[in-house]
């Protein structure tokens, strides 16, 4: 009897939902992310290539907030239908698209992030990594509280990419680490870049 019930309980850890799958692919690109950053000095981490291009540590910060509100927003939009009070209503437009097919059709080559999400405390990068790393523990706290719910039915608008649903919010997640890790990358490719290392 026992048997069977670890048996039973090793099939479900086997098994990963959709959503389960989506949170790991941001623990990867969050990882990576980190790893892309993690070693650099403090003049590395605030080179500019230009003045109005962040630097590793203002993206980095960007990173901590929009993950953040998107985070908290998802909660708010479960909560609005737990008290059946949605905060969004309208025609799911991009229903059953992937974020990379709504990132298509709805941004411009270059887009300016929501004032909120805005760098604007600056500091150590170590810090910012240490917050977009326990950013995870809260994605998995949300994924708990949305047990049993219609994830497809819990809509929490991106302000230029309009509603996006549980699923596609979380793969924005995803997608905007790589977007902002590319950003990383192309500044420590810049001629101008500090070529130093830690002491």
């Amino acid at each position: 009897m026992s048997l069977c019930i670890i048996t039973l309980t090793r099939n479900q850890i086997k098994r990963m939902t959709r959503l389960d799958e989506l949170i790991d692919e941001v623990a990867l690109a969050r990882e990576d992310y980190i790893t892309h950053v993690g070693e650099l000095t403090s003049l590395q981490s605030k080179f500019k290539p230009s003045v109005e291009v962040w630097s590793i540590t203002e993206n980095t910060e960007h990173l901590v907030w929009g993950e953040q509100i998107g985070i908290m927003g998802v909660w708010t939009a479960l909560e609005g239908i737990k008290n059946n009070k949605p905060i969004w209503r309208g025609d799911p437009v991009h229903a059953g698209l992937t974020i990379e097919e709504i990132v298509a059709k709805t941004w411009k080559e270059k887009e300016v992030s929501q004032e909120m999400a805005r760098p604007k405390w600056g500091g150590a990068l170590e810090y910012w990594i240490s917050a977009l790393r326990n950013n995870q523990s809260l994605l998995i706290s949300l994924a708990h509280a949305l047990n049993g719910f219609n994830l497809e039915e819990i809509i929490y608008p991106h302000p230029i990419s309009g509603p996006l649903d549980v699923f596609q919010r979380i793969e924005f997640f995803r997608f905007h680490l790589n977007r902002h890790q590319a950003q990383v990358e192309r500044a420590k490719s810049h001629r101008d870049f500090p070529n130093e290392s830690w002491k």
